[in-house]
């Protein structure tokens, strides 16, 4: 099965200069857990809602300041014409949750997450994925 079968499509992407404040309230219109960040065309980061907490409210920062300030860059992605069991493997091996879907050309065409492989009714790539998540980092 393909990461294009099982994949979240239309996610709600913000712009590097989004307010924690803004981000937080989008996450909760949205019920999501995450969004990615875009500067300008190009996918530059994650934000979750606990890098809000952890990293920001946790740290004393206002909901005024850019996502930037809490963000994880570096985005890990995947394809989406991607076998789910090798891209819930590579989740596994980061012990990351979600990751980005792009198309060959590079654009975001989605998110494939934790509850998205164990619809794909794949025990053993959830499994493996959900041991490797539920490790502290």
């Amino acid at each position: 099965m393909r990461v294009s079968e099982v994949m979240t499509r239309g996610v709600r992407v913000i712009e590097e200069t989004t307010t924690l404040a803004e981000a937080a309230r989008l996450m909760r219109e949205h019920d999501v857990g995450s969004l990615p960040v875009n500067s300008g065309d190009t996918l530059v980061g994650m934000v979750t809602d606990r890098d809000l907490v952890i990293r920001g409210l946790a740290e004393g920062l206002s909901g005024d300041e850019a996502v930037t300030r809490v963000m994880s860059d570096g985005v890990k992605y995947c394809y989406e014409d991607e076998d789910v069991e090798s891209v819930a493997a590579n989740m596994a091996q980061l012990q990351i949750r979600r990751i980005a879907v792009l198309s060959r050309d590079k654009r975001l065409v989605g998110i494939v997450s934790l509850a998205n492989i164990a619809s794909a009714n794949d025990l053993s790539a959830t499994d493996d994925l959900l041991d490797a998540t539920a490790q502290p980092h």
